[in-house]
């Protein structure tokens, strides 16, 4: 993709989304000395996107108009979703990004231990971690790789829940044939591979045809999903099965970073920390409240005893803990004693 045809589609999209799209600019385009994209995955009406405005219009103003960043929701619509979007953060044609770590994992694969099934009680266990010594870790890992990760830059998405269309999942036997939706990231489709389901990797966006057609049998996300893409029309059954944590990482293309003046980075990393920490409530309070509302809506909940699938997952485990490597899987459980 080159990088002045990218920025062309940027101005057509926003053009026809219109202020959601974007923060607000300074008064004057030419006082901006450092101008950036920042993708995520998200609808214009999420947490992540609403505080990532939020965030770049702090900065913007800190800044006194030197840095301007448009934000776009869904990727801009870029062909090939998230996995287009990491190789444009690569490529430097986007400055910024937002991503989970199963994906980031096809780059970075350390990145992929934050998928590790049932490795977090909750997403608040999930974000002491990241913002840890295993957090740090993977800074490490994404830097060489040409990736800047923040201290505190995991935004949350929550605890993944299954909504089926084929009945409640209760035990590791229901999924046996099931034909479930993964993102991409070989860890999340290994792990319901060894449960007995038939993986099927599809982009966020494509996940409600996807179920509406019959091409698969379920999907997991977190109940924020179900509302955010409207799944709760194409979905019968949520199973509370909280197999697995999962947020967006916020990224940035290193080449750009290193070249900013230190102040400007100090402004970033601040505001960063800040909204962060601001999204993660909006997200846990989100997540917390849908269960209700989408009961009302008509789905099925059931809640899941953890320890079967665990335990058909001990062959699983022994197989990550290799390909992840002593230090990071050590990371990993010094993070789950400590919280």
């Amino acid at each position: 993709m080159a990088r002045r045809n990218l920025t062309r589609r940027s101005f057509v999209v926003n053009s026809t989304l219109g202020a959601a799209s974007f923060l607000v600019r300074p008064a004057r385009a030419s006082v901006a000395t450092y101008h950036f994209t920042q993708y995520h995955n998200q609808p214009a009406a999420s947490s992540l996107h609403r505080r990532l405005v939020e965030m770049w219009a702090a900065i913007r103003a800190e800044t006194r108009g030197r840095v301007e960043a448009q934000v776009h929701p869904e990727n801009n619509n870029i062909q090939g979703s998230d996995p287009a979007a990491l190789n444009a953060l690569i490529a430097g044609e986007i400055q910024f990004f937002t991503l989970m770590g199963g994906i980031l994992g096809t780059v970075v694969p350390a990145a992929e231990v934050q998928q590790v099934p049932f490795a977090f009680r909750s997403a608040r266990h999930a974000h002491q971690a990241m913002d840890g010594a295993l957090g740090a870790y993977l800074r490490e890992e994404m830097s060489a790789k040409g990736i800047v990760g923040f201290p505190v830059g995991a935004f949350d998405n929550g605890m993944r829940q299954i909504g089926s269309n084929k009945g409640p999942i209760a035990r590791p036997a229901d999924l046996v044939g099931v034909r479930m939706r993964v993102p991409a990231g070989q860890m999340v489709a290994d792990t319901f591979r060894a449960l007995g389901a038939e993986p099927i990797t599809i982009n966020s966006n494509g996940i409600y045809d996807a179920l509406k057609t019959g091409r698969v049998d379920a999907q997991e996300n977190p109940l924020a999903l179900l509302e955010l893409f409207k799944l709760y029309e194409v979905v019968k059954f949520v199973s509370m099965t909280n197999h697995m944590w999962s947020g967006f990482n916020l990224l940035a293309h290193r080449p750009t970073w290193t070249r900013l003046p230190d102040d400007i980075k100090a402004v970033i990393e601040r505001n960063v920390t800040k909204h962060v920490r601001l999204q993660r409530r909006d997200q846990e309070s989100m997540n917390a409240a849908l269960r209700a509302t989408l009961a009302r809506r008509g789905l099925a909940f059931n809640e899941v005893d953890s320890a079967p699938f665990r335990t058909q997952l001990s062959g699983f485990y022994a197989a990550w803990k290799e390909k992840l490597g002593t230090r990071c899987w050590s990371l990993l459980e010094a993070a789950r004693i400590l919280a």
